[in-house]
């Protein structure tokens, strides 16, 4: 494949790192001429091209709906796309997917892919459900492959006549990514690195920790985290909570008590990044993703790869990393009673949720490593190339 240009973009540049980390290299490495797009600037632009060893291109995209700006980003992808004629565009995330897909479209690029994770019109109603449904109508009609990242995903999309059902592929058996098992992983952990992370959060042998992982935004199911955590301390004085993520007080602000309690309730442990999460997911009792809308959640493809014990919502994206309980413990989205029992069951019953634990690890490594999630996206790039459609 030597000379085919490729071009993979998202709407920020971390979604390089976090949705699609290590694909870059990796297609280059195989033979491709690849090119990372996204918003940064030139800091960022320079970080990219050191972890991915790929040329990165900045374009100022945001993430709200911004007509004049979006207008403009678009023609900067027309114009990319016109010096580098690229033979796939391939794009992720909701806004570098809409106008990369039309860009790519209008300079009559092959093989123009979408990705789709979480949709935020799961979760919506009126108006701005419908709204957000136009917008992916839009996207996939102009792609010529859409790629849902789960099963479930591509069974809402086909079943919401949201696009042509011969568009559609799941890459395995989903994820985006897949999961690094040499990174994830007890046995490759720094013991040094581990003892000092402990020591900067005060960790205590005879505490249980739960731990919560994302974006710190009502759409996660932080609000009901935070007070199913806030009631059963009351009963249980040696119960901590973890949380790692950013804040978005913009887009979609915690409530205030909520916020109150992450910053001055002294059991919870708020860290605004890390780079690190194996470290902190190989103490942890617990991963709570209480998440109300999923594509298909690295952070379970995390946990699980660090044996940490899942409780989540039953919610598409959760249920396919977890098809059952005897991989984790499910709940029901925003029910936080049945979030507080769960959360007291595997307090009182350690040895059989790290048998879920084992059973969930066991189901990844079979299915979700990451070289093996790589190894078919780049298979399927080579068929898509010529010509020749397995579906």
């Amino acid at each position: 494949m030597a000379g085919i240009k490729l071009i993979r973009i998202t709407t920020v540049y971390q979604s390089i790192f976090s949705l699609i980390s290590g694909q870059c290299k990796y297609m280059a490495k195989n033979g491709f001429d690849v090119i990372a797009v996204s918003a940064g600037n030139k800091s960022q632009s320079e970080e990219v091209e050191k972890k991915e060893h790929v040329k990165h291109h900045s374009i100022p995209f945001t993430r709200s709906i911004t007509p004049f700006q979006d207008l403009r980003c678009l023609l900067k992808l027309m114009i990319l796309f016109y010096h580098e004629k690229p033979a796939i565009v391939h794009t992720h995330t909701p806004k570098a997917g809409l106008l990369g897909m039309i860009a790519a479209s209008i300079m009559s690029v092959p093989v123009r892919i979408h990705t789709l994770a979480g949709l935020p019109l799961m979760v919506e109603t009126g108006f701005k459900r419908k709204f957000l449904m136009w917008i992916e109508k839009i996207t996939y009609s102009f792609s010529t492959e859409v790629w849902p990242n789960s099963l479930s995903g591509k069974d809402f999309i086909i079943n919401h006549h949201l696009v042509e059902p011969n568009k559609v592929y799941v890459i395995g058996k989903g994820s985006s990514n897949g999961i690094n098992l040499s990174k994830f992983s007890k046995q490759n952990l720094d013991p040094e690195k581990l003892d000092l992370i402990k020591n900067k959060i005060n960790f205590q042998t005879i505490s249980f920790y739960l731990i919560a992982i994302g974006r710190m935004v009502k759409d996660k199911g932080i609000n009901e985290l935070i007070q199913a955590f806030s009631n059963l301390q009351h009963l249980h004085a040696d119960l901590k909570l973890i949380l790692i993520g950013p804040l978005e007080e913009k887009l979609d602000p915690l409530h205030k008590e909520t916020l109150h309690q992450i910053h001055h309730n002294k059991s919870i442990t708020y860290i605004p990044w890390s780079d690190d999460v194996e470290y902190y997911l190989s103490f942890s009792n617990l991963l709570v993703h209480a998440s109300h809308r999923e594509g298909f959640p690295n952070v379970l493809l995390q946990a699980g790869a660090m044996k940490c014990p899942i409780l989540c919502s039953e919610i598409p994206g959760n249920t396919d990393i977890l098809p059952n309980t005897s991989f984790g413990l499910h709940f029901t989205t925003g029910n936080v009673v049945a979030m507080q029992q769960n959360i007291t069951f595997a307090m009182e019953n350690k040895d059989e949720l790290i048998s879920k634990a084992q059973n969930l690890h066991q189901r990844i490594i079979s299915n979700f490593e990451q070289k093996q999630i790589h190894l078919l996206i780049k298979e399927k790039y080579v068929q898509l190339l010529t010509g020749k459609k397995n579906y």
